[in-house]
């Protein structure tokens, strides 16, 4: 069966971007096969640093025949009609057929299409595939209307050994590729993948990236280990450094001793950012070495020796301005330099980052007194968890943000738990990122996520669709995870509106030492209490794509938010666990299965009658034993199920409710609710009533699903 081999050249292809655009291609291409009815047995993208690829084995040699009717006009219809249809059909009336029905007999036109060989499909498949892969940045050359990512230098396309013709952006296809731009010469011949993957090895072109990665780990695996060190982790580097180099050369460098007294996050950072080197750390210990390695794309005559010179040139200018930097920043303490975040804008209408930092201090000693931290020092540590941002380090490297506060805070002699907090205040910055544990550094990452969530939410920067620009969702969920992995009691509510009441008394609030602010459960505005409600909305909706993992089913999530009221996740998580084992059990589902009776029978009585039935049922109206047992069941049940959902005893509401089982399906088999005595009648839909109102105290089973 046919194969075929894609193969797009062009100039050098940003790392970041190969990925996507291999997978699109291979997702165009394939869909467009499928689309033609034409399957095949496996499908590989390629990227890499100039050329995208692609080999589908197993193509058929041409599409299936297919043969179709279109139903046409009836026989005894104007002639006109009929040969109108026939046209639109592209059949003459003997191609047709007569086909009758209850209206009469009508024509069917059978037209029969003989498929199309697969290198013609390809031909017209091809070009438009290209010309709908999406860049996130694009340029257009030489005058073109074609926009890619960078000027193409030629397309490989073959099939079954020979080259399917098209053009795209003025590039004819062909046989025809290069190999390494600096260790190759001349013009390589393919025809399948086997041969182009092997000719590409042979001039200095590793095809595959996962390859290149497995090169560049393994050799700087065995030149570390040689010297007692090993590779520090650091996957997204690893993945960029295989979208650079077509033909991995690890080498090895040494940062000079005397850079070695700055702090390894700013050594790491600088060999990362500007220069792409790996860092390496003690075996042992995994402190950072002195030496990094630095991958080539060349095989040098020297061994690479003026390569490593070069980089530990450009490395030692980098890392003589970062010791600038940090001698320079240390002048000063991180409290003189307060006063400057009022330059910084947080958002137009949230104000500066000093309003910012006054309002985190405020909101962190709301949360210490609710969670029995030390306020003083979650005060302090909020206060100067930003002040870092007008140092002369993090304007050079961002990400070290909160990194160099925690430096710039021991430098100063803060306390250690407030450095640890300015430093961890950020986290958790991804799923991968572990949460906070330290009372200190757990109080500043509230305050920071719930000012960004409440204050923004404010401003009108709601998250829309796929757009999140301010990452309010990460945000969310960093407070969730930190709440729940951290088992804190925290009434989200009360945290919302103690960022609003912060905001209400801009630059009036708690300086160390002093007490938090007053009411934080003030309503304020309307609008204030429908941010809140609003928010704690956003909140359930994280919450259930946070437990997504476990397998916690989002609707009995909605379940219990449902009933209102309930902005303690802790407590909420306990509630839906135990609802969740309930309903496992046979006791929970045909409970379920009962008030989901009882609620139907509720709904269609209420609507006809037009009322509603909420009053208590008279125990004097009760005529038949079922229904009798199920009054005393309920009446019996209420309290307890109240009394430990306050106290949170979940599993033994869940126990009291499995009670009610049997004499709820007892009253259903023996007991008929729509009688003719119009007082039995409402008697007993109101016993249903109450049915629905005890157990509407644990959950709204309504929300249930299945």
């Amino acid at each position: 069966m046919p194969d075929l081999l894609l193969e797009i050249l062009s100039e050098e292809i940003p790392a970041r971007m190969q990925p996507a655009a291999a997978g699109e291609l291979e997702r165009l291409v394939v869909g467009g096969l499928s689309d033609r009815g034409l399957l095949f047995g496996s499908a590989r993208a390629f990227a890499g640093p100039r050329r995208l690829a692609l080999a589908i084995a197993g193509l058929p040699a041409a599409q299936p025949d297919v043969s179709e009717e279109r139903k046409g006009p009836r026989v005894d219809a104007a002639e006109k009609a009929v040969q109108g249809f026939l046209r639109s059909a592209g059949v003459a009336l003997d191609a047709c057929v007569k086909r009758g029905d209850a209206k009469g007999e009508f024509y069917v036109a059978v037209i029969k299409r003989a498929g199309r060989a697969i290198e013609e499909v390809l031909s017209e498949l091809l070009p438009g595939c290209l010309a709908k892969l999406v860049w996130p940045k694009s340029m257009r050359w030489n005058a073109g209307t074609v926009r890619w990512v960078r000027p193409l230098h030629g397309i490989v396309c073959t099939c079954d050994g020979e080259v399917v013709p098209f053009e795209f952006a003025g590039v004819r296809s062909g046989n025809a590729t290069r190999g390494h731009r600096f260790l190759a010469d001349g013009i390589i011949e393919v025809r399948r993948f086997e041969d182009y993957e092997k000719k590409l090895a042979d001039a200095f072109v590793v095809l595959d990236a996962a390859q290149r990665k497995e090169i560049v780990l393994h050799e700087a695996t065995q030149k570390a280990f040689a010297l007692g060190l090993k590779p520090i982790e650091d996957k997204a580097l690893l993945d960029e450094i295989a979208g650079l180099v077509e033909w991995p050369v690890v080498l090895m460098g040494t940062i000079e001793e005397t850079f070695m007294q700055l702090p390894a996050e700013v050594l790491r950072a600088s060999m990362r950012l500007h220069q792409k080197f790996l860092a390496l750390g003690q075996a042992g210990t995994g402190s950072l070495s002195n030496k990094f390695l630095v991958v080539a794309n060349i095989e040098a005559d020297d061994g690479g020796r003026d390569i490593v010179a070069g980089n530990e040139r450009v490395l030692r200018a980098r890392l003589s301005d970062a010791r600038f930097f940090w001698d320079l920043d240390r002048s000063r303490t991180l409290s003189s330099r307060l006063p400057a975040l009022k330059d910084i804008v947080f958002h137009a209408r949230a104000g500066s980052m000093g309003d910012r930092a006054r309002r985190m201090e405020a909101v962190a000693m709301v949360l210490a007194a609710v969670l029995g931290f030390d306020a003083a020092k979650c005060g302090r540590a909020a206060r100067l968890a930003k002040a870092d941002l007008t140092t002369g380090m993090v304007g050079e490297f961002p990400e070290l943000q909160g990194t160099m506060g925690y430096h710039y805070a021991r430098h100063d002699n803060e306390d250690e738990t407030v450095a640890l907090a300015i430093r961890d205040h950020y986290k958790p910055q991804g799923p991968a990122d572990g949460v906070p544990e330290q009372p200190v550094s757990i109080a500043v990452a509230l305050a920071d996520k719930l000012d960004s969530l409440v204050m923004l939410w404010r401003a009108g920067e709601k998250p829309t669709g796929s757009k999140d620009p301010f990452a309010l969702r990460r945000a969310a969920l960093g407070i969730i995870r930190i709440v729940l992995e951290n088992r804190l009691r925290l009434p989200l509510a009360e945290a919302m509106f103690a960022v609003i009441a912060a905001a209400r008394d801009e630059g009036s609030g708690p300086r160390r030492g002093e007490q938090a602010i007053g009411n934080p459960l003030e309503p304020g505005s309307r609008a204030d209490r429908e941010v809140a409600a609003e928010l704690l909305r956003f909140f359930g909706e994280r919450l259930k794509f946070a437990l997504r993992d476990r397998g916690v089913r989002h609707d009995l999530i909605d379940a219990v938010l449902s009933l209102g009221a309930e902005d303690d996740l802790v407590r909420l998580v306990a509630r839906v666990d135990a609802l969740d084992e309930f309903l496992r059990s046979s006791d929970g589902a045909n409970l379920l299965a009962a008030y989901r009776r009882a609620v139907n029978i509720l709904k269609i009585e209420e609507k006809r009658d037009g009322r509603s039935y909420d009053g208590e049922p008279a125990s004097d109206l009760v005529q038949v034993a079922e229904e009798d047992r199920m009054l005393s069941a309920l009446a019996a049940a209420e309290e307890p199920i109240s009394v430990y959902l306050k106290e949170e005893r979940f599993a033994q509401a869940m126990t009291v409710m499995a009670g009610l089982r049997a004499p709820v399906d007892a009253f259903f088999e023996h007991v008929t609710v729509n009688v003719a005595d119009a007082a039995l009648r409402h008697n007993r839909l109101l016993l249903l009533s109450r049915l629905r109102r005890v157990l509407l105290g644990v959950a709204d089973f309504s929300r249930l699903e299945g």
